[in-house]
């Protein structure tokens, strides 16, 4: 779909309501190029209400996007539902939009709602973007999986008995070693506490 597939034609609109539907697709994600949606299913439903000197229009989006999960990083389906009113104004002056009132010039016929559509899926997206309990890929949280500080401290209390006589530089050898084998075990399980390790031997 090209940014016109959401345009509506107000010219010869009778004052009162009028309804019209849209079909949201990767199309529309592309066009302002996002770097987060990777795909979507939604549908734009526009209840329009004409008056003499304005337009009203209450604009409802329900559907799905498919965003990268926050977990594991595979795909997932983010629900969409937004509702939202946008008000269209008409003036000869030059007025910049701020996502609630959307001005045209006065010999206008047709108002583009790609942007505000576009706007509205985003800001409806979650803080987090993760699939439901038990469908993350297990081979991926393996992979990315950090060790807890109960872990850490576990295996920093462990280093420190193996080597209680040779100071922090050897606790922190010894706990190198520990890391070592357990990530040999399973490659990614050290990974926090590697960084912790560093960080330590920045501050001493």
């Amino acid at each position: 779909m090209e940014a016109q597939s959401y345009s509506i034609v107000f010219q010869g609109l009778s004052t009162g309501r009028h309804e019209f539907r849209f079909e949201v697709g990767k199309s529309l994600f592309e066009e302002f190029g996002s770097s987060e949606i990777k795909d979507g299913k939604c549908e734009v439903i526009v209840e329009l209400e004409r008056t003499e000197t304005l337009m009203l229009l209450d604009i409802r989006i329900m559907g799905h996007v498919v965003v990268p999960c926050d977990r594991c990083l595979e795909d997932c389906n983010v629900p969409i539902h937004f509702e939202g009113r946008l008000e269209v104004r008409f003036s000869d002056e030059e007025h910049e939009y701020d996502g609630e009132v959307l001005w045209l010039f006065p010999g206008e016929t047709t108002v583009d709602l790609s942007q505000y559509i576009y706007e509205s899926i985003v800001l409806s997206l979650p803080y987090q973007r993760v699939h439901p309990e038990g469908e993350c890929d297990p081979d991926m949280l393996r992979r990315f999986r950090i060790v807890s500080q109960d872990e850490f401290e576990s295996l920093e209390a462990d280093a420190g008995k193996a080597a209680p006589a040779r100071g922090e530089w050897s606790k922190l050898a010894a706990l190198r070693d520990r890391m070592a084998q357990e990530s040999a075990e399973e490659p990614s399980a050290g990974a926090g506490a590697a960084e912790e390790i560093r960080k330590n031997e920045k501050i001493r």
